[in-house]
């Protein structure tokens, strides 16, 4: 999985012109079978690959808290939703609320979520690549494939099923 890692960015970034060639096209002309297509790529892709050898997301990135997910996660905790914000979250230049800072605080050393039963929406749908409307967040995709070997992969077949 090291090996495959240390080769991502190079490879998303080799992969970055193409992929965005491709992503305006598909936003301009979006085939009716979209999202069956992505959802079939996704499921095939999260059938062969086990997040816990990898967890680059947890790793290099942090996810946006909602409002819904402060009160979700520190009444897990048992903190007043204020004390989690002040300890673990800071706002960021969109306004939101994310992570003081990366590797994820929640991360334990064998790369399984502390909170993982409560954790944020953006957690639990990360890569993204089963959302309804992919076409909507390919700008999303495009750093997705850079952090998420998963992501990188799906991007590819995705290529290979619906060429445009």
């Amino acid at each position: 999985m090291n090996t495959i890692l240390n080769n991502l960015p190079k490879e998303a970034k080799d992969k970055h012109i193409e992929n965005k060639k491709y992503f305006d096209k598909l936003k301009k002309k979006t085939p009716k079978n979209l999202d069956y297509v992505m959802q079939d790529l996704h499921d095939a892709e999260f059938k062969k690959t086990d997040c816990l050898t990898c967890a680059n997301c947890c790793k290099t990135t942090g996810p946006l808290f909602t409002d819904a997910d402060i009160e979700r996660v520190s009444k897990y905790l048992r903190q007043k939703p204020q004390q989690f914000i002040e300890q673990y979250l800071r706002i960021d230049e969109d306004r939101d609320y994310v992570l003081q800072s990366v590797p994820c605080t929640f991360l334990d050393n064998e790369n399984a979520c502390m909170i993982y039963d409560v954790r944020p929406k953006a957690c639990r749908e990360f890569p993204h690549t089963d959302r309804k409307k992919f076409q909507q967040i390919t700008d999303l995709t495009l750093k997705n494939v850079a952090i998420c070997p998963a992501a990188f992969n799906i991007v590819e077949e995705m290529k290979k099923k619906l060429p445009l």
